[in-house]
């Protein structure tokens, strides 16, 4: 994979998560995505459903921002270890993790995503170390 290429999707991709506009980030995915994120373990099949899944996923999170840290190409893809800044009880949680993204023509085919959720799921136990 093209490292300018891949930077500049991966910017792009990313900042489609900010603002609560699923429509938009829908269009970087092929009709027959397979995503899977630690809130849904076993998977979402197809762009219906994952815009379904995005649209109620956004619109309590439209203030996140997403950034990428590192790139791995990959043969079919890449490996992105990536940012988020996510308001949570008056708290920006930071939080780290990683993305297996496979491509075809130039649409993401399958996303899984991995972080540690622990402190999404109790806010307020934030470590104030941790927020900003």
């Amino acid at each position: 994979m093209n490292s300018n290429f891949l930077n500049e999707f991966c910017r792009d991709w990313l900042a489609a998560w900010t603002g609560n506009n699923p429509e938009k980030l829908i269009s970087f995915y092929a009709p027959d995505i397979f995503y899977k994120d630690p809130a849904v373990a076993k998977g979402i099949r197809g762009c219906e459903a994952l815009l379904a899944y995005l649209k109620k996923l956004l619109a309590k999170n439209p203030d996140w921002v997403w950034q990428p840290l590192e790139i791995l190409p990959t043969e079919p893809g890449f490996v992105l270890k990536w940012q988020a800044e996510i308001p949570a009880n008056g708290h920006v949680i930071t939080v780290e993790g990683l993305d297996i993204v496979e491509l075809r023509e130039q649409k993401i085919s399958r996303n899984e995503v991995y972080f540690d959720r622990s402190l999404l799921l109790h806010p307020t136990q934030v470590n104030p170390s941790s927020a900003k």
